[in-house]
């Protein structure tokens, strides 16, 4: 049997979670957001983190409770864990289910992160279109949603994404068309999501929304951190100032409960 962690037991679960460093991971163990689930309260030895489709594994992979742990999942999940255990465990149990792709993750260091630079970059916006910054009357257009859901899905309601999470847009025709947002939020920074139309594609949008979230998270010390999902991803992160640290293992898994 497996038990969601309350907010009592949270903090038994750092130990587990120590050597994965994502701060998805904080955004969970840190109060703002996302579930538990474990095998026993009070002491637990298998766990699993779950922040909208983002789902991580730590503890012992071979326990009873992790194979149910595995069947706990968003109907598309994207799973990380970093033991040749844990990744045995998935490709056995979703086996025909999963596929195994490699995300791309960068140094934190917010020192690889150029002011003058990024400011530059803002002066790259195309004739007609307009930069803002994301408020009440974006975050509730359908356009915004309709853009990618993933901007405010893993928050409570759009007002807890218009109180906790910061971002940048880029409207055409009165449209929302580029946004770069909080996908999530941890004590330190947040994490970065970026999405654009696809007929507004490869015209730098993408890197002048993410430039100016990027310098308001700077200015308000926090730390905008960047994981890509492909390399086009790794690419605006280079020319943004991120510098590549490691690709690493990512699970896509398709399951209807």
């Amino acid at each position: 049997m497996i038990y969601e962690v309350d907010i009592h037991s949270r903090k038994k679960l750092f130990p587990l979670f120590k050597n994965m460093n994502h701060t998805m991971i904080l955004s969970y163990l840190q109060g703002h957001m996302g579930t538990a689930w474990v095998d026993n309260l009070e002491n637990p030895k298998v766990a699993q983190i779950i922040v909208g489709i983002f789902v991580f594994y730590a503890g012992d992979a071979n326990a009873i409770e992790a194979k149910e742990l595995l069947y706990n999942l968003p109907e598309y999940t994207l799973a990380i864990v970093h033991t040749e255990e844990w990744k045995k465990r998935i490709e056995t149990i979703h086996d025909g289910r999963n596929d195994k792709f490699q995300r791309y993750a960068f140094r934190k260091n917010d020192k690889d992160l150029n002011r003058d630079g990024l400011e530059s970059l803002l002066s790259n916006l195309p004739e007609g279109y307009e930069l803002k910054k994301i408020d009440a009357s974006i975050a509730y257009d359908s356009s915004f949603q309709e853009l990618s859901e993933d901007f405010t899905s893993q928050y409570e309601s759009i007002d807890d994404y218009l109180n906790k999470g910061v971002g940048y847009c880029i409207l055409h025709n009165g449209q929302v068309v580029c946004g770069a947002s909080s996908y999530s939020v941890y004590d330190g920074g947040i994490e970065i999501e970026v999405d654009t139309h696809p007929d507004h594609r490869r015209r730098g949008l993408a890197t002048v929304a993410s430039s100016a979230l990027i310098l308001d998270c700077l200015e308000r010390g926090k730390y905008p951190n960047w994981d890509a999902a492909n390399l086009d991803s790794v690419y605006l992160a280079e020319k943004l100032g991120y510098v590549l640290e490691e690709p690493y293992d990512t699970y896509y898994i398709n399951y209807k409960k």
